[in-house]
């Protein structure tokens, strides 16, 4: 038998253990494995990913997008979706999509078997995710990851940028 195209994955044949296993830091209940389907075949400008979350568990925290689209389309399982101020079940053949519009979301497996999802969107070198339930926001610049406290973050407004005088003059702040 020839040996497979580099752009086919047959995820039936994926090892859970080969899986990554993500935990997000700021919800003890948070637990994913997921396999990296886009980076499989060199995709470098979409990700695409097959994710399981274990019965009881969730899979990050609420949060909501600034940067990248984001969409989950539900394989197996059932699911409760936080979708903005709503609450919904969701299973197999379920589509979310979420746009950076702002709209909070979450999914927590509600059965008893794995909640297997597609989860893809647009693959950038920053993001923004407003975390709203725990007060902060989060980035992605740089190779690194920062939390900020929305109450303690310094605020600055545009005009704070404009500087005043006489532009010839070095401000003496400065």
């Amino acid at each position: 038998m020839a040996e497979e195209p580099r752009h086919l994955v047959r995820t039936r044949t994926l090892a859970p253990d080969a899986a990554t296993r993500i935990r997000h830091p700021l919800n003890p209940n948070s637990d994913v494995r997921i396999h990296g389907l886009s980076d499989r075949v060199g995709m470098a400008r979409v990700q695409l990913s097959l994710a399981r979350v274990p019965p009881g568990r969730e899979s990050f925290i609420p949060h909501a997008h600034s940067v990248q689209d984001e969409f989950l389309f539900i394989l197996e399982g059932q699911g409760i979706a936080q979708i903005g101020d709503a609450t919904v079940a969701v299973g197999p053949g379920d589509y979310m999509g979420f746009p950076i519009d702002g709209v909070v979301h979450h999914l927590t497996n509600s059965g008893d078997v794995d909640l297997v999802y597609l989860m893809g969107g647009e693959r950038t070198a920053t993001e923004v995710s407003a975390f709203p339930t725990i007060g902060k926001v989060l980035t992605v610049a740089g190779g690194q990851i920062r939390v900020f406290d929305t109450d303690t973050a310094l605020t600055l407004a545009q005009e704070d940028f404009v500087a005043q005088g006489d532009a010839t003059e070095p401000d003496s702040a400065g």
